[in-house]
């Protein structure tokens, strides 16, 4: 098990992409503290993990609030002793509209604290538990949007995902030398709950042959391919890496 002992954060993690990062983690052997908006959600995730409570917990989370997000991770070290692992995870375009001149004020807002602010405030929260504890893993979830473009989401989910790049190379530079390695996960389209899954469908099949015909691999990803992108980040194998947004994204990054 390559992650035993440990201790992660994962955010978003109730359902789809997220979940399937924290089924990952687990099944490396480390403690995973599921993070989400809804409290249904928290718990029936932890009840499909299937595991012991002293493995797995499970923390109602806006992430948008600083005092929420203290808590949780309080909470986390009170149960655990400490933070090894952060997954950023919590984000994606959130039922906003991805016309430009059909997105308002409070979508922007919504998108962009989600997303940035969210993992920003987590990152906060975590790093001086991670230096104190002689290092850690950070690992955020942005998007091929991130530095190239979006396919089911518009401008608000873009210059998101284009700060969580830079953020994560920020903070990699800034404490490397205190152990703490900060990376990015970029994937392409990756049906992950009813409203991709719902957008995707909405496509025309010509509209979708031509998205997949820009994927050298000629398919979505699956949750569970990200999943174990994050576990590579998040582990030892990946010790000299830092700073870096990986792209699983089937090869669309060089079309």
């Amino acid at each position: 098990m390559r992650l035993e002992g440990r201790t992660a954060i994962v955010t978003g993690s109730a359902q789809g992409m997220g979940f399937a990062i924290a089924r990952s983690i687990l099944n490396e052997g480390a403690n995973v503290a599921i993070c989400d908006i809804a409290p249904d959600g928290v718990e029936q995730a932890v009840q499909k993990l299937g595991r012991e409570r002293e493995t797995v917990s499970g923390l109602v989370v806006d992430v948008r609030k600083s005092n929420e997000v203290q808590d949780a991770v309080d909470a986390v070290v009170k149960t655990w002793g400490g933070v090894d692992i952060l997954v950023n995870n919590a984000g994606g375009a959130l039922g906003t509209p991805h016309i430009l001149q059909q997105v308002k004020e409070e979508d922007w807002d919504l998108v962009v604290d989600v997303n940035l602010k969210g993992t920003f405030l987590f990152c906060q929260a975590v790093i001086p538990i991670m230096s104190r504890g002689g290092g850690g893993s950070i690992v955020n979830i942005s998007a091929l949007a991130g530095h190239w473009r979006a396919s089911l989401a518009g401008v608000q989910y873009t210059a998101a995902k284009a700060g969580v790049e830079g953020l994560t190379r920020q903070l990699a530079y800034d404490w490397g030398s205190h152990g703490i390695r900060v990376n990015a996960v970029a994937p392409t389209v990756t049906i992950t709950g009813d409203r991709v899954k719902g957008l995707w469908e909405k496509k025309s099949q010509e509209e979708r042959e031509r998205v997949l015909s820009q994927i050298p691999l000629r398919r979505l990803s699956t949750p569970e391919e990200i999943a174990r992108a994050v576990v590579f980040l998040a582990g030892d194998e990946a010790s000299y890496i830092t700073g870096i947004t990986l792209d699983v994204s089937g090869g669309r990054y060089l079309r």
